[in-house]
């Protein structure tokens, strides 16, 4: 992608992917996720999820898997309420930015 993916953008995304999964899910499947529309490494990604953490948007629990455990992300009350705020400004954000790249003549 050539526009740049500040880390607004980045926690929204985050959050939508863990959003897909109702018990939540685990870093490793978050960043295949993720990739699928970014070009991201997990070096990039797991200091987004212990923000999102620290910031009460995300809480984790541990399940072994394979002999050893697997840390699993999972959506808070308040991390479900700021994806539906950054849905809702990316609905209006993307719709004028389509407008605009499509010759409307206002914002």
């Amino acid at each position: 992608m050539v526009f740049n993916t500040g880390a607004t953008l980045l926690d929204a995304i985050v959050l939508a992917a863990i959003s897909r999964e109702k018990d939540g899910t685990y870093g490793y499947k978050i960043t295949q996720d993720v990739r699928t529309i970014l070009d991201v490494s997990e070096s990039t990604l797991y200091p987004v999820l212990r923000r999102l953490q620290k910031d009460e948007c995300l809480e984790t629990y541990d399940l072994a898997f394979a002999g050893r455990n697997r840390r699993y992300y999972k959506l808070t009350e308040k991390g479900s309420a700021q994806l539906n705020l950054y849905r809702m400004e990316w609905k209006s954000y993307s719709s004028k930015i389509t407008r605009m790249f499509e010759g409307g003549s206002s914002l």
